[in-house]
């Protein structure tokens, strides 16, 4: 008998996973803060007799060196990466034991394409593939992104990625059941597809490295890429060099005094709380981004790198949650956090102070007027399958550099569904800016009346 525990990392649209028999395991890709896949592990009563890393990851900061550490595991990275702390280099064709009462073994697949030194791993039992960590090669109706090393190599790689599809597809069983990394909402994927299980079988009828020859895919793929988060560049790096352990302790709390003083200092305060309550009333100058949302992806995305940070959380659950979080990411420690309310975050004499939201029905009805603009802060893919007639596209992750682009009087800023929008309107709000926030689904906007626009 043998398991396959799935480790969600929903914020960032990834997986990581803890696969073994009755009494040893392996960890496949771990996140960041580690304790969730020991506690994995003591669940199943197994040892983590092995760490194993499909690459080196841009998106997040692994866990790896901190696991394998904790727990005494052998911690195999593929020998083509290029990193600077002691690991067994695990090389196309190695074979590694992980539970020998259950006939379990790894067999590394050599899976350029994402990272030139890409590697999957297929789970055997008895000598035979059940399932396939495929990192970030072959995923669910799609690959890895090819473009997140060095733009260069962008097309040589997507050529290896369809490459290895084929190989996976080619050497694997019909019934392996595939087990990415990433393409859960991860920006590590090349395009989004439904569906949360798949299988060598399935994917060779619906995978479109699969199902396109090698230049057809090449093209559409590279057509298809999407802007890459900026903390990216800063990830890779620090996952080569091996990070330092999470440190997940509460961070120091701060008063209403010191949240003033750091607004003044010009470092980054920011709301946890939803964008609803967020708009009727907070501290001036701090800026929203919901702790249901993707906060690790859009905070490490904007904040400038290094740049203090202050928390300030509804309650103290939802401050740990984000700490750990932003940990996953390399932010690493807020300067400070405070829970409670706006009114507990504010000095004597002070007041909180907000700004309105809106639909687009209410847009519709203050358009046309003049000093009224509307502000699109989705990406360019997303604007180029329709906008609003007339409205200035800034998106969210260029924004707060772009203040000054943005047209005089009231703004009215959307995004598809208005969680950008929010992160958007706090930015201006912020600014001085005169803003509203659209909080409804871009499908909305034509049904308002308003003019959309496909070139």
């Amino acid at each position: 008998m043998f398991f396959v525990d799935t480790i969600e990392v929903p914020g960032l649209g990834n997986r990581s996973y803890l696969a073994g028999g009755e009494r040893t395991a392996v960890a496949v890709d771990p996140p960041r803060d580690v304790d969730r896949v020991i506690a994995a592990a003591a669940r199943r009563g197994v040892r983590i007799s092995h760490v194993v890393e499909t690459h080196v990851h841009n998106d997040y900061v692994t866990g790896g060196p901190e696991l394998a550490r904790l727990t005494g595991a052998a911690y195999l990275v593929p020998a083509g990466a290029r990193v600077s702390f002691a690991r067994v280099p695990v090389h196309d064709g190695d074979r590694t034991e992980i539970d020998a009462a259950a006939g379990l073994a790894l067999r590394a697949l050599s899976t350029p394409g994402h990272t030139p030194h890409h590697t999957s791993y297929a789970l055997e039992q008895n000598g035979a593939a059940v399932a396939v960590f495929s990192g970030g090669s072959l995923l669910i109706g799609t690959v890895g992104r090819p473009d997140l090393v060095e733009p260069r190599l962008t097309e040589r790689l997507a050529r290896q990625q369809h490459a290895s599809a084929h190989r996976l597809a080619a050497e694997l069983p019909d019934d392996t059941a595939v087990l990415p990394t990433h393409g859960f909402g991860s920006f590590c994927s090349s395009s989004q597809a439904e569906g949360g299980d798949t299988t060598i079988g399935k994917e060779k009828v619906s995978n479109e490295a699969l199902t396109r020859d090698v230049d057809t895919f090449v093209a559409e793929l590279s057509a298809g890429l999407d802007d890459i988060p900026a903390y990216y560049a800063h990830v890779g790096p620090l996952n080569a060099a091996g990070p330092a352990p999470v440190d997940l302790t509460p961070p120091a709390v701060a008063d209403a005094e010191q949240i003033a003083a750091r607004l003044a200092a010009g470092e980054w305060v920011v709301d946890l709380r939803n964008r609803v309550a967020f708009a009727e009333e907070h501290v001036a100058g701090s800026f929203n981004f919901e702790a249901e949302g993707q906060l690790a992806t859009y905070l490490a995305w904007l904040v400038p790198w290094g740049k203090p940070v202050t928390l300030l959380a509804e309650s103290v659950g939802q401050l740990a949650a984000a700490q750990r979080e932003l940990a996953r990411v390399g932010i690493d420690r807020p300067a400070a956090a405070a829970t409670g309310e706006p009114a507990d975050w504010v000095r004597d004499g002070d007041k909180p102070v907000s700004f309105p939201r809106g639909t687009f029905a209410d847009l519709a009805d203050r358009r046309p007027a003049e000093g009224v603009a509307v502000l699109d802060v989705r990406r360019d893919s997303e604007r180029a399958g329709g906008y609003i007639e007339g409205s200035v596209h800034i998106p969210i992750h260029t924004l707060h550099g772009r203040l000054d682009e943005v047209p005089d009087g009231e703004v009215w800023v959307h995004c598809a569904s208005g969680m950008r929008a929010a992160i958007a309107a706090s930015l201006l709000d912020a600014a001085g800016r005169d803003v509203v926030a659209v909080d409804d689904s871009i499908d909305a906007a034509g049904k308002a009346g308003l003019t959309v626009r496909t070139s």
